[in-house]
């Protein structure tokens, strides 16, 4: 049994009630229960989004050195949103293990993309960093038109990018944060998607991040888990849309993850333990989404179309 701290007796006459209005039996008793909290990492919060990997302490492990490409990619160009840190840097990186060539566009992080570049290019292939804002659909237009000019080609989309801004209610999310939120993180995958569909052919891939609150819901991020459940329809209607075409569409979702989106969301307090209440009891590292975007973008998944991998450490999901 666990340790008590202290017990208190309910009183016994109160009259208990459902939320609907139905009799239902009180509890019994009521204890506290002291508890040890593993402690993830450093306390740290960046006032800004979509935050630095630079300033992270401990950085996000972006490359699993033991992951040695087959080529699974090779020849291929792809366009990798959100890609100047966390998912979206190891996803380019382990791109490039399996021979792919990637375009990087990023917010403003020039730093953390470079270090992405650097990368990229020191295992063979060639990164094309693009600094521009994907909430305009000309800006995804122009992603697109820089890629077939460098490229000549292009074979795989993914969508990763995100913010999220945490309220304890709904009444405290503005219509600026409302529209900031969609328009970051929904509308660009349309953009996206549109201005590279003529350039796709047979057998190239589209790769949605959506995310594990899409399916358990957050209570204090309803707008952001409300475009990642727009996400995963997105990609399930886009899939039915697009198999006649040879073109296959599937998402990958995340559990806590460790990337700049975590410090610069939430508290010092929080990110302290985040992760810990995963089944696995802690976060993810970046390296270890890659190969799902790896498997979904190969010919390995020539059969899957309109799915979702769900890479959460153990949660129990229903797709």
């Amino acid at each position: 049994m666990n340790p008590m701290c202290s017990m208190s007796q309910m009183p016994k006459n109160r009259n208990w009630m459902s939320s609907a209005g139905n009799p239902v039996y009180p509890y019994f008793a009521k204890e506290t229960v002291c508890k040890e909290q593993p402690i993830a990492f450093p306390p740290q919060h960046q006032p800004f989004q979509p935050g630095l990997e630079s300033l992270m302490n401990p950085r996000p492990i972006s490359e699993n050195p033991k992951y040695h490409g087959s080529c699974k990619l090779r020849g291929k160009v792809a366009i990798i949103t959100g890609v100047d840190s966390g998912i979206g840097r190891a996803t380019a990186i382990t791109f490039a293990k399996e021979g792919a060539d990637v375009v990087i566009p990023y917010l403003w992080e020039t730093t953390d993309a470079m270090e992405t570049k650097a990368r990229v290019e020191a295992l063979g292939q060639c990164c094309l960093p693009i600094k521009i804002d994907l909430r305009f659909k000309k800006n995804c237009e122009i992603v697109v038109y820089e890629t077939i000019s460098a490229f000549g080609r292009l074979d795989i989309v993914v969508n990763n990018h995100a913010v999220q801004y945490p309220q304890n209610s709904i009444a405290d999310i503005s219509e600026q944060q409302l529209y900031q939120t969609f328009q970051t993180n929904i509308f660009p995958f349309f953009f996206m998607v549109q201005a590279a569909l003529p350039h796709l052919r047979r057998g190239s891939s589209i790769i949605n991040t959506a995310s594990i609150t899409a399916y358990k819901g957050h209570k204090t991020l309803i707008d952001y888990s409300s475009t990642k459940g727009a996400i995963v329809s997105f990609t399930r209607s886009l899939s039915l849309s697009l198999v006649d075409c040879g073109i296959r569409v599937n998402a990958v979702a995340p559990g806590s993850t460790w990337t700049p989106l975590i410090p610069s969301s939430y508290s010092a307090e929080e990110v302290a333990v985040f992760g810990t209440d995963a089944p696995m009891q802690r976060a993810a590292q970046p390296y270890e989404l890659a190969p799902a975007y790896v498997y979904l973008a190969s010919d390995d998944a020539s059969y899957v179309t309109g799915e979702v991998v769900h890479v959460n450490g153990g949660a129990m999901v229903t797709t």
